[in-house]
């Protein structure tokens, strides 16, 4: 069974940042989603380090970067300049089961996506 082990996240003001990490061994692909309170989960960013690709949703295009630790298993979310309405749970997501010559046109379906971490919470608000 594969795990995706999550943490970070927590408050943030308006403006500020946070970061949040997801931690799994043996897949270079990570996409990062996010689900508020009585919306349906939506797609944040996507990650291939064996494509070198990189892919953000235009509600946090650069706001968002995901990063990886040469090495490490775990890939970081950082977000900067927040908003309230990026308050969600979210969630990293591994072994993308589409076709990767299509993975920028595909990356956002999280039906797509096997495995999924546990879910971990951010707010912003003053």
């Amino acid at each position: 069974q594969v795990q995706l082990v999550e943490s970070g996240g927590g408050w943030a003001q308006p403006g500020g940042s946070l970061s949040v990490s997801c931690t799994v061994s043996g897949y270079s692909m990570i996409g990062w989603f996010r689900q508020a309170p009585g919306k349906e989960r939506e797609a944040v960013a996507c990650v291939s380090s064996s494509l070198g690709t990189t892919y953000y949703a235009n509600s946090v295009k650069g706001r968002f970067t995901i990063s990886r630790d040469k090495g490490d298993n775990t890939m970081y979310l950082q977000m900067n300049s927040l908003k309230p309405e990026d308050t969600a749970v979210y969630y990293c997501a591994t072994d993308f089961v589409g076709p990767l010559r299509r993975l920028i046109e595909l990356w956002e379906f999280e039906y797509l996506w096997h495995y999924w971490g546990q879910g971990t919470q951010v707010t912003v608000s003053s």
